[in-house]
């Protein structure tokens, strides 16, 4: 592959102005290329819509290796914007089975088993809830007590009390109702399937977002739901999780429990996680230059 040594972050064009970086990620774009980092532009709706070479045509051939960073894209629509990449001689610094390992919790669960709420899944389609009956059987590991519902990446807790909060497991009425609720307001966007969280307190205070890069914490911020709010997280457990997990760029969403314990509320890829306004993300893309630097001189995109 041609510029292997070079390192770029392809990012989301404007759809109203595709030869301009989305405005969401503009001040990402000029903060890398500050550093010395390529931009790039993808047309984040072509690809959802299948069309990966349209999709790239502002990506140059044998133009190095990219992070993303981006809105969110679908696992097998960030497989085939891989492939599409190889195609025109460039390469992902995260490749299409890290990104779905990292992004979707049944990817990343075991490594954070002890960190994280105890969890279940079942794999279906938008539009196709289980049973009353099927989630009575999914949520019984769980026992008793409250729960949070989501899909494999997201959950509706702006709709806390009709999509997201189970009062009681053993409900299987309102459990079914929660999850039916979910699928409907996720529709097409539902993301694997559905998950049952065991229910913890967190103090008040709102989360740390913690980026990772090949292991070491680069950058903590706020979430970007409390951008005001940024606690600083014990990160020793943590560390080895995300070195189990083997994925180079992610976030861990972590918050205090009601007993003093720093929990992992959520992991992500960090190349869809989003930075809270305001925050100095400096450190974060010098960290993305140098480490995408030495993976692409090696040729281990």
């Amino acid at each position: 592959m041609g510029g292997t040594n070079s390192v770029g972050l392809l990012l989301c064009a404007d759809p109203l102005r595709p030869t301009r970086t989305d405005p969401a990620f503009a001040a990402e774009a000029a903060l890398g290329r500050s550093l010395g980092t390529r931009t790039a532009l993808l047309d984040h709706d072509a690809l959802l819509a299948g069309e990966t070479a349209g999709a790239l045509a502002r990506v140059g051939r044998d133009s190095g290796a990219y992070w993303y960073r981006g809105w969110m894209i679908p696992a097998e629509r960030y497989a085939a914007l891989e492939r599409g990449l190889r195609e025109r001689g460039c390469a992902l610094l995260t490749g299409a089975d890290a990104y779905r390992r990292a992004h979707e919790l049944p990817g990343w669960y075991e490594a954070f088993a002890q960190l994280t709420p105890r969890s279940v899944w079942r794999a279906c389609p938008p539009g196709e809830p289980p049973s009353a009956d099927e989630l009575a059987r999914l949520a019984a590991p769980l026992g008793d007590g409250p729960a949070v519902v989501k899909d494999y990446v997201k959950s509706r807790k702006h709709e806390w009390h009709e999509a997201c909060y189970v009062p009681e497991l053993t409900d299987r009425a309102r459990l079914a109702a929660t999850v039916g609720r979910l699928f409907a307001l996720q529709e097409e966007s539902l993301t694997g399937g559905v998950v049952l969280r065991t229910y913890e307190a967190f103090v008040p205070g709102g989360e740390a977002r913690v980026w990772w890069l090949d292991g070491d914490p680069v950058l903590v911020t706020a979430h970007p739901d409390t951008p005001g709010r940024a606690p600083l997280p014990e990160l020793a457990a943590v560390g080895a999780a995300v070195s189990a997990l083997g994925c180079r760029f992610v976030t861990t969403d972590m918050a205090l429990r009601d007993d003093g314990v720093w929990r992992v509320v959520e992991v992500g890829d960090g190349q869809v996680s989003g930075l809270p306004a305001g925050a100095d993300a400096t450190e974060l893309f010098a960290a993305l230059e140098s480490g995408g630097r030495t993976a692409a001189t090696r040729g281990a995109p």
